[in-house]
């Protein structure tokens, strides 16, 4: 049959050529991509919802959340392959860095640009944290940044645990684009399977069913969050 004789060939390009070591490491690269461009964004994206929360009363804070507008627009507004197109083809030859790592580069354009979502998820957290709790912490002494941080932000992420694991979500499926700038990752990995064989149906569907079990892995992580976080608010 000719269905048994593509499985055939996949496995044995899979198994007894080695092309398992380019898929095991097509994954690793895509959840370091993924974990780090998240980690990245969170730290960005807080930072922007900081500034486009905190109060417009003079100059700076103006001119600040004016940038911060057209970061997330910029990086919103562009897709993310152009965005790591530009960054390693135009902008980083620019700045005289010839010799980027791939994943690097990968890492930097999945996080600016997680960053640009994330502070948008962020800002509509904080704004769903009852604003007393501002008050209650300006009013024991604590500093507008300090009450963000030690007060506001941490209920802000109780908020908005499941939207941040839909991004993390869309971070692994959208890495399968950095095979642009020569990165491996799992797209890439079963691609040279089906370039080998000259049958793409059987890589594809298997490279496929990882990411669904890779999605379904992280969903399953995010359900056990969040109900940690609901018994501990139910302690407290």
């Amino acid at each position: 049959m000719e269905f048994s004789r593509m499985v055939s060939q996949f496995l044995e390009q899979l198994i007894d050529k080695g092309a398992y070591v380019s898929v095991l490491g097509g994954l690793k690269n895509t959840m370091i991509i993924a974990v780090a461009g998240l980690v990245i964004g969170i730290f960005i994206g807080t930072v922007i919802a900081t500034v486009r929360v905190f109060p417009k009363y003079n100059l700076i804070p103006r001119l600040l959340d004016k940038f911060c507008s057209f970061y997330v627009a910029l990086f919103r507004g562009t897709p993310i392959v152009v965005q790591l197109l530009v960054f390693y083809y135009v902008v980083l030859p620019l700045l005289g860095f010839n010799r980027v790592d791939s994943i690097v580069v990968a890492i930097i354009v999945f996080g600016m640009n997680s960053g640009a979502y994330i502070s948008e998820i962020m800002r509509g957290g904080i704004l769903s944290v009852d604003p007393g709790q501002m008050e209650g912490g300006r009013s024991v002494g604590l500093g507008y940044g300090t009450t963000m941080m030690k007060v506001v932000i941490p209920q802000a992420v109780k908020n908005i645990l499941p939207t941040l694991g839909n991004e993390f979500i869309a971070l692994v499926k959208e890495t399968s684009v950095v095979s642009f700038v020569g990165a491996t990752d799992l797209y890439k990995a079963f691609r040279s399977i089906g370039s080998a064989t000259y049958e793409y149906m059987i890589p594809y569907i298997t490279m496929a069913l990882i990411y669904i079990v890779v999605v379904m892995a992280i969903s399953l992580l995010i359900k056990l969050m969040e109900r940690r976080l609901r018994k501990s608010d139910r302690r407290n």
